[in-house]
C-alpha cells in the first residue's frame, strides 16, 4: 500500500467513510503524493493524450480564437492572456505563435498560467521562457483587468460528489474500508445528503437506486470566474468532455498508463476524472450575469474556427507521412465516433459582447430548437 493510501486508510478508520470529493481531492492533489504533485501525466509516456499534445491545430485555432475575441472587446491596450490548468504549456506555446500574426494584440497581451503543480510548473517555464508569462496557483490572484481565458480537460479534472436516490431524497455515496480494513469500497450514507440541493432540476425526481454526480467545487470555480468577467471584461472557452444535458449515472474513472483503472485503487497513481456537468456550467455562469454561448461539439466548434484549411495549408508543406499524421489528428479532434462530438467547447463572456467566433453554429441550431418547439 502506498504512503497516501495507507494516509487515507488511517483517516477512515479513525474518522468514518469519506465522501467521493474528498477521495478525489486526495488522490489527485495531496501536498506531498497527489497525482498532478509529483506526476507528468501527459503524452505517449504518461497516463492519457490531450488534445494540445495531438496537434499544434488546436492550439492555433484557440490562439486564433483569443485575436478575434479581443477584436470583439474593442481591442484594449492591455488584456490577460491566461490558461487554466495549461498542461505541459502545449496549448500556450501554439496560441502564441498563431497569435503572433497580430502584432497589435502580441503587444496588448500578458500571459498568465494558473498551475498548481511543480512538476508541471517546471515544464511550462521551460516551454514558455522569453513569453513573459507568470504563474500564479488560482484564479483569484490574477491582477485585475479584462481576460481572455482558455480551459481545456480542467473541469473534468475537479472533485464530484456522488448521491444516491434511496426512497424521495438522496443519500452520499462514500469511500469506506472493507471488513479486514485493508481495501477501499463504496459505502452508502444512511442520512440525507445536504448537497442534494445541487442535482439538476431534470434528475431530481430520479427513480430509485439512481446515481448522480455533482461538484460544488466546479460551481464554485465557474461562478468566481463568471464573475471577474461581468465585472472586469473579457472572455473564457471551456473545452471539456461531457453531456450537453444532465443524464446522470456514474462516470468518474481512472485513466493510467492510457488503460482504464480501478477507481479505488492506488489514489495518486491514477487519474481521476469525471464527466463535465455543462448545463450546470452554463446555469452558473447566467447566474452570475455573464452571457453564455453553446456548449457545442468540438468537432463542429473546431471546423467553424477553420480546422479543415488548417489542416491543407499544414499539409501543402509536408511529406506523405507528415500530412497521414495531419489527417489521422483531424479525425482525431473532430470525429463524431472520437474526440468531435463527447469534447464541447462553452464561451462565457462579458454581457454585451457579439457572439464569439466559432458559436455561430450553437446560436443557429438554439434558434431551430426554439421554432421546432414553438
Amino acid at each position: 500500500m502506498s504512503a497516501l493510501a495507507e494516509a487515507l486508510r488511517r483517516r477512515i478508520a479513525a474518522n468514518g467513510p469519506i465522501t467521493v470529493a474528498q477521495y478525489m481531492e486526495a488522490a489527485l492533489h495531496d501536498p506531498r503524493h497527489g497525482y498532478y504533485r509529483v506526476h507528468d501525466p501527459f503524452g505517449r509516456e504518461g497516463d492519457f493524450v490531450t488534445a494540445p499534445e495531438i496537434s499544434q491545430m488546436f492550439g492555433e485555432l484557440l490562439g486564433a480564437w483569443c485575436v478575434a475575441t479581443w477584436q470583439q472587446m474593442g481591442a484594449p491596450d492591455m488584456v490577460h492572456l491566461v490558461e487554466i490548468g495549461p498542461g505541459r504549456g502545449a496549448l500556450m506555446v501554439d496560441a502564441l505563435r498563431a497569435s503572433a500574426h497580430a502584432p497589435d494584440f502580441t503587444a496588448a497581451r500578458r500571459v498568465h498560467l494558473v498551475e498548481t503543480s511543480p512538476v508541471l510548473q517546471a515544464l511550462q517555464q521551460e516551454r514558455l521562457a522569453g513569453t513573459g508569462a507568470v504563474w500564479r496557483e488560482t484564479l483569484d490572484q490574477l491582477p485585475s483587468g479584462p481576460a481572455l481565458i482558455l480551459a481545456n480537460e480542467l473541469f473534468d479534472a475537479l472533485p464530484v460528489r456522488q448521491l444516491v436516490r434511496r426512497a424521495d431524497t438522496w443519500v452520499e455515496r462514500r469511500v469506506g474500508l472493507d471488513e479486514a480494513q485493508t481495501r477501499f469500497c463504496f459505502v452508502a450514507d444512511e442520512r440525507p445528503s445536504p448537497a442534494a440541493v445541487l442535482v439538476p432540476a431534470a434528475l431530481a425526481d430520479a427513480p430509485e437506486g439512481s446515481l448522480v454526480e455533482v461538484s460544488p467545487v466546479m460551481i464554485e470555480l465557474m461562478d468566481l470566474l463568471a464573475q471577474r468577467l461581468v465585472a472586469q471584461g473579457g472572455a473564457a472557452l471551456i473545452i471539456d468532455y461531457g453531456p450537453a444535458r444532465p443524464v446522470g449515472g456514474e462516470t468518474l474513472q481512472a485513466i493510467r498508463a492510457h488503460h482504464r483503472h480501478d477507481v479505488l485503487d492506488a489514489p495518486g497513481e491514477a487519474d481521476l476524472s469525471a464527466h463535465v456537468d455543462f448545463s450546470t456550467l452554463a446555469r452558473t455562469a447566467r447566474e452570475a450575469g455573464a452571457s453564455v454561448h453553446g456548449p457545442l461539439a468540438q468537432g463542429k466548434l473546431l471546423h467553424a474556427l477553420g480546422i479543415k484549411a488548417r489542416t491543407g495549408a499544414l499539409a501543402a508543406k509536408a511529406a506523405p507521412r507528415q500530412r497521414a499524421a495531419l489527417d489521422a489528428a483531424l479525425a482525431r479532434l473532430t470525429g463524431i465516433d472520437a474526440m468531435g462530438a463527447l469534447f464541447k467547447g462553452l464561451a462565457v463572456t462579458a454581457p454585451g459582447l457579439p457572439v464569439p467566433a466559432g458559436f455561430e453554429a450553437a446560436v443557429e441550431t438554439g434558434a431551430a430548437s426554439r421554432r421546432v418547439s414553438g
